[in-house]
């Protein structure tokens, strides 16, 4: 028996089957190697492995489903969204992994999409996963240039006076801020804002701080 008819033997794989694998391969390799570039935590291999892995699943659901087509790849859904929390992470007042988990989700769904046969909706989600990765990192960058957010923490001996004249401070300095958690300590006061506001407003309101002979720590 040659290659071609092995291929288009049910029993053993279909040449349709072959070229959902491929196209997933393709679709998820792009998505992937986006990822790759930027030194994510998912990246070329594994979400190829996770496209195919959602492609064959989906075929399987559909060839002995019993009945049911759905019966196995609705479960793939509640598998990827393990997968999806375990890259998601707090770091100091940040939430990270948030994109990334994002689009190990978005891949699944490609792959099933490809596995069911849906070829075009699968296309044109990848291009539009693309165009976001790609595009919108580069608007964020140019938003973040005129709108920046800072935490500031500021310690001063304690002289029965609260901390008010350094949010005065930053309101003077045009930011917009958040007061955080303010406590009394051995004689010594200090309180945090997270601020918001242009950068340049930023440097007026910390060249104001580090002015002020009377701050014993200042974090910025």
């Amino acid at each position: 028996m040659d290659v071609p008819e092995i291929l288009e033997n049910n029993h053993f794989i279909t040449s349709g089957e072959v070229n959902k694998f491929l196209l997933t391969i393709l679709l998820c390799g792009l998505i992937g190697v986006e990822r790759e570039f930027r030194s994510k935590q998912a990246g070329l291999k594994t979400l190829i492995m996770m496209g195919l892995g959602s492609t064959l699943f989906t075929i399987l659901s559909i060839n002995i489903g019993m009945g049911s087509a759905d019966r196995i790849a609705s479960n793939i859904v509640t598998g990827i969204g393990f997968l999806g929390a375990g890259v998601i992470f707090k770091d100091d007042n940040q939430v990270k992994g948030l994109t990334t988990a994002s689009v190990i989700w978005i891949v699944a769904a490609i792959g099933m999409a490809v596995g069911a046969g849906y070829f075009e909706q699968a296309i044109g989600v990848t291009g539009i996963v693309l165009f976001s990765l790609l595009v919108f990192p580069l608007v964020e960058h140019r938003v973040e240039r005129r709108v920046v957010t800072r935490t500031y923490r500021v310690v001063k001996a304690f002289e029965n006076e609260n901390l008010d004249k350094y949010e005065d401070y930053i309101q003077t300095s045009r930011l917009r801020f958040i007061r955080g958690r303010q406590q009394l300590r051995d004689n010594k006061i200090s309180g945090t804002w997270i601020a918001v506001g242009r950068p340049e407003n930023h440097k007026k309101f910390v060249d104001r701080m580090l002015a002020d002979d009377k701050i014993l720590a200042f974090d910025f």
